[in-house]
């Protein structure tokens, strides 16, 4: 009865994913751009050979797996302290929860043009800093080796507040009669932490990682906003290469086709997701 319920949400959400999908397929295997004056032209597999050819393809795959591992690692950690904050009992609890989802409400094209203005030089408050402890200017978003650091930033700030939504849910659910019992045995904060708190919240982890994962890998906005992928396409990621194709370059072909390999990743993202549902199938959570 429960699956004749979600059927209809079921077929709007493959109508509404697979129809695009089936779009891109098509396109990747057609040449349509300004050069063919936007008519679709069967260039038999052409587009797909460019695409296993194109350094840039391959250096944006590099530096969007990087970009989502740091940000995805950093916003755990984060979020798991500060879940553990919220969950205590003190005075003024309900308005600090409020205030910590605040980054996560914000717009991600406003929050955005905050941190480019934050790392602006010479104008920025970071740059200012260093100005006035007398240090070489920092030229934080013109540097290639460290602009990704900065748009990682823009990112944990962002989001971390959502993983943490996830995780204060899961510390909601632990019954304080188990921490009773844990301490009645002789054991210390420390150790109910990692033998108690840690493994029940292990599918709230796990739920915000996948999330977090699916969310960095599409990244596009921030990026756009940001840095538009520079400088020389240091922070560019494979959703704003397949942007710059399409509207910049009007190879819609080709655009297409970068979209379908980037799907690549989402196929190992859905993989990692069935081990991760495989090896905690015994834990009867969210994912139940």
């Amino acid at each position: 009865m429960i699956q004749l319920l979600l059927l209809p949400a079921a077929l709007l959400i493959a109508l509404v994913f697979g129809i695009p999908l089936i779009r891109y397929c098509w396109l990747s295997v057609h040449a349509n751009s300004v050069v063919t004056g936007l008519v679709a032209i069967p260039n038999h597999g052409a587009n797909w050979l460019r695409l296993f050819n194109d350094e840039r393809f391959w250096q944006d795959s590099a530096q969007t797996a990087r970009f989502a591992f740091v940000s995805v690692s950093l916003e755990l950690l984060l979020a798991l302290a500060i879940a553990l904050l919220l969950d205590q009992r003190w005075r003024g609890r309900g308005v600090v929860r409020a205030i910590t989802l605040l980054p996560w409400a914000l717009p991600t094209t406003v929050m955005a043009l905050g941190w480019r203005w934050i790392f602006n030089t010479p104008y920025g408050p970071i740059e200012q800093l260093a100005v006035l402890f007398r240090l070489p200017p920092l030229n934080i978003l013109s540097n290639p080796d460290i602009t990704w650091l900065a748009t990682v930033v823009g990112d944990v700030w962002k989001t971390t507040p959502f993983v943490a939504l996830i995780l204060l849910a899961g510390l909601q659910t632990i019954p304080n009669d188990l921490y009773e019992a844990f301490y009645l045995e002789g054991g210390n904060p420390r150790a109910a932490f990692f033998k108690v708190t840690l493994p029940l919240l292990q599918p709230y982890l796990l739920l915000g990682l996948l999330f977090r994962l699916a969310q960095a890998f599409g990244v596009f906005d921030l990026i756009q906003v940001m840095t538009g992928g520079g400088p020389a396409s240091s922070t560019e990621s494979l959703a704003l290469y397949a942007y710059l194709n399409a509207m910049r370059f009007l190879d819609f072909g080709y655009s297409a086709t970068v979209m379908i390999g980037s799907f690549l990743l989402l196929v190992f993202i859905c993989l990692f997701s069935w081990l991760v549902i495989y090896q905690t199938r015994h834990l009867r959570g969210v994912f139940k």
